[in-house]
């Protein structure tokens, strides 16, 4: 029990039959517990199927820990501003930590049992150049599952020696379905697997290309992380202790491309999800229309002093700024995604942000912006420049994320950043006391901007011209003058 909490006992399984496991899981973090989790207990509730979840951590025993003792069980809370809603979510059969037993994980996988393995492991997980989208093949842990069958250490690893597995069994491939916040993440995907799949043994490569699916996904519900204080309430209000419980907002988009291995999946359609045969202008909305403007908000808001999106938003001169983000420079850029208002769609993104019941932390959206960059401004900064559009505010973005990786806020207090190229990125800050230099340092780090976008001279001089202002007037200043 956590300290503080009242004596309440723990939350338990019910009784209710178990599924068979039909799906392995990639990364049980609190978005999934809140999102893909949930959606498939109410396909299983609603047309039955054995889809029962396998959960695997592929670092951290604190997942497993947290779900065990509850026997996997655990509570989605949805918070709206007229007061939370309870779910207790049985779905997940167990939850294995790789690094333990990485052989009971890829026996999981190659179970043919098992349809589908998804994924929720953030972008950095993929093992990527976000510039590209081509496979790392020096990355440490990419460098190591290629020698080392048995025992892989990176989600791609563990994916393509199961694959691998299944063949020589003469079994059929399970789709795999990333559902990160990645564009085209079922092609991208499908891209790292292969390169990695080619570099292992050209006839699995051959194999996957022909039998093997990536259908693509956007997915959309705010998961902020679940704090003590949510633990406390939810005993208070539940009568029992829950430490692996979930905070989530009442909205949830969730659009999968309809291409499945023998077409097999829940019935995620009969209860919300969109089955499609194009996701990319989905996704890319999202990524753009959501996650662009959550990742200006973090980093200027952050700068602002502001804890959360809530906060932030409630300042009328940053809700100006994304209104103006949205209607001249972002869906300007947005293919029109069938049966969506892309304006009413950015309207309910503002209210959604308002909810003072989700507690969304700057800090927390601003974690891995190299990753992030390129798919959720870089890209539309590349589009406004080719069409000749200014773009104000995406420079104000990057330069705000620019100011926040330097590693020191604005009253002189050390920043937590936390990113995988946090050393390089500081290093290249801290190259210079020029700002022209310290940006072009920045610009010069090819894992994050494409070399004909860090020439362009038009983004650099903007990009320049919103950090001088941060620098001199300060975020909150910054944004209160921008038109």
């Amino acid at each position: 029990m956590e300290v503080g909490l009242p004596a309440e006992p723990n939350l338990q399984r019910s009784d209710a039959p178990r599924p068979k496991v039909g799906i392995v899981h990639l990364g049980p973090g609190a978005f999934f517990r809140a999102f893909n989790a949930p959606f498939t207990a109410e396909a299983i509730a609603k047309s039955g199927g054995d889809w029962g979840i396998l959960t695997v951590s592929l670092r951290s025993t604190d997942i497993r820990d947290k779900l065990k003792p509850q026997g996997c069980a655990y509570t989605a809370a949805k918070l709206a501003p007229e007061g939370a809603e309870y779910t207790i979510v049985e779905v997940i059969d167990d939850v294995l930590v790789a690094p333990e037993n990485p052989q009971a994980v890829l026996e999981a996988m190659a179970d043919p049992g098992v349809k589908i393995v998804s994924t929720t492991i953030t972008e950095k997980g993929y093992c990527h150049n976000p510039a590209t989208g081509d496979l790392l093949l020096d990355h440490p842990d990419i460098a190591h599952d290629l020698k080392n069958s048995d025992s892989p250490r990176s989600a791609i690893g563990f994916v393509v020696h199961a694959l691998n597995r299944r063949r020589l069994a003469g079994h059929a491939p399970f789709t795999f379905m990333p559902c990160d916040n990645l564009p085209n993440n079922g092609p991208l995907t499908r891209g790292v697997v292969m390169g990695f799949a080619r570099a292992l043994d050209p006839e699995l490569a051959a194999w996957i290309e022909q039998f093997g699916r990536f259908p693509a996904t956007m997915v959309d519900r705010i998961t902020p992380a679940t704090t003590p204080t949510d633990i406390a309430a939810l005993a208070t209000a539940q009568g029992y202790i829950d430490n692996a419980c979930v905070m989530h907002e009442p909205f949830r988009q969730w659009v999968i491309q309809d291409d499945f291995v023998g077409d097999e999946r829940p019935d995620w359609g009969g209860v919300g999800a969109q089955l499609v045969r194009d996701v990319e202008a989905f996704e890319l909305m999202k990524l753009r229309c959501l996650n662009g403007t959550h990742s200006t908000l973090a980093y200027l808001g952050y700068l602002a002093g502001y804890e959360t999106i809530a906060d932030t938003v409630a300042d009328p001169a940053f809700a100006n700024l994304i209104n103006a983000l949205w209607k001249n420079e972002i869906t300007p850029t947005v293919p029109q995604p069938e049966g969506e208002d892309l304006m009413a769609y950015c309207a309910a993104l503002l209210e959604r942000y308002h909810n003072p019941a989700i507690r969304h932390r700057t800090w927390q959206i601003a974690m891995d912006g190299s990753q992030k960059l390129p798919q959720r401004l870089l890209g539309t900064v590349a589009d406004n420049l080719a069409a000749g559009r200014d773009i104000p505010g995406l420079a104000l973005a990057v330069a705000g994320w620019m100011r926040y990786i330097g590693g020191i806020d604005e009253k002189g207090a050390a920043i937590d950043v936390k990113d995988p190229l946090a050393d390089r990125l500081r290093a290249a800050y801290d190259s210079s006391d020029d700002p022209e230099q310290k940006i072009a340092a920045l610009l010069a780090i090819d894992d994050v901007f494409a070399p004909d976008l860090a020439a362009n001279a038009v983004f650099r001089n903007a990009v320049t011209q919103a950090f001088l202002r941060l620098v001199h007037d300060g975020a909150a200043a910054t944004v209160q003058g921008f038109r």
